[in-house]
C-alpha cells in the first residue's frame, strides 16, 4: 500500500526515533508499504517518520542510481560503482553510526519529505554503522561514497535531522520560502504527500 508521504513541517520529522523490537505490531506490513511508498515516489531511502512514525527504521534501494544516464546529472558512477548500487537494497532497524571519517566531499541531495529542493551538502564518505535487519539479526558494517551517504542521509530522519539543516546559513536563508511554502501544503509532488494541520 503506498503511503502519503510527510512533507517539511511536520513535528514528526524532528522527533527523535524510538528504537523497536521484534514485536511491533504490523512491522512487516510497515516495510512493505514503505517500498511501496518509495518505489511510488522514485527515490532511492525513506525512513519511518516520512511515513509518520518516529521510530528507528529506514530502508534503501539505490538502484535508481545505476541506472542514472541523465546527461544533466553532474554525478558519474565507474561500473563497478553502479554494480555495487545496484544491488544494494538493505532494511535498517535500531541503526547506530559508529564512525564517519574521511575528507567531507559534496553530493547534490534532495528528500522526498522536501520536494522539488536539491542542494549540495557536505558529509564524511566512510561509516561504520550497526544495526538490526528485518529478522532482527544484528550488523556491524562499513560503507563508502554514495551507499555511506544515503545510509547517512535516512539516519538523519531517525535523529530527527534534515538535510537542509547542514547546509550554509546563507543557502537554508535562500530556500527559506519554498520550505514555508511546502510546511503550509504550496507544493505539487508526483507523489502523495501529506501536510501537518495543528489540532485547533
Amino acid at each position: 500500500m503506498i503511503l502519503p508521504i510527510v512533507v517539511y513541517g511536520d513535528p514528526v520529522l524532528r522527533k527523535m526515533g524510538e528504537e523497536i523490537d521484534k514485536n511491533y505490531e504490523g512491522l512487516d506490513v510497515l516495510i512493505k508499504n514503505m517500498f511501496d511508498t518509495m518505489y511510488n515516489a522514485n527515490g532511492v531511502g525513506l525512513a519511518a517518520p516520512q511515513v509518520g512514525k518516529a521510530i528507528r527504521l529506514f530502508i534503501i534501494d539505490t538502484q535508481p542510481f545505476s541506472e542514472s544516464d541523465d546527461e544533466d546529472d553532474d554525478e558519474e558512477f565507474t561500473p563497478e560503482q553502479k554494480k555495487q548500487l545496484k544491488a544494494f537494497k538493505k532494511i535498517f532497524i535500531n541503526a547506530r553510526i559508529l564512525k564517519e571519517e574521511g575528507t567531507e566531499w559534496k553530493f547534490n541531495e534532495g528528500c522526498l519529505s522536501i520536494p522539488k529542493i536539491r542542494e549540495d551538502v557536505n558529509r564524511l564518505p566512510n561509516i561504520e554503522i550497526e544495526y538490526y535487519d528485518e529478522n532482527f539479526v544484528k550488523h556491524k558494517e562499513k560503507y563508502d561514497g554514495v551507499i555511506a551517504r544515503v545510509i547517512q542521509h535516512e539516519y538523519d530522519h531517525i535523529e530527527g535531522k534534515l538535510f537542509t539543516d547542514i547546509i550554509s546559513p546563507f543557502k537554508r536563508k535562500m530556500i527559506s520560502g519554498k520550505l514555508n511554502d511546502i510546511a503550509k501544503g504550496k507544493i505539487t509532488a508526483d507523489y502523495k504527500t501529506r501536510v501537518y494541520k495543528p489540532k485547533k
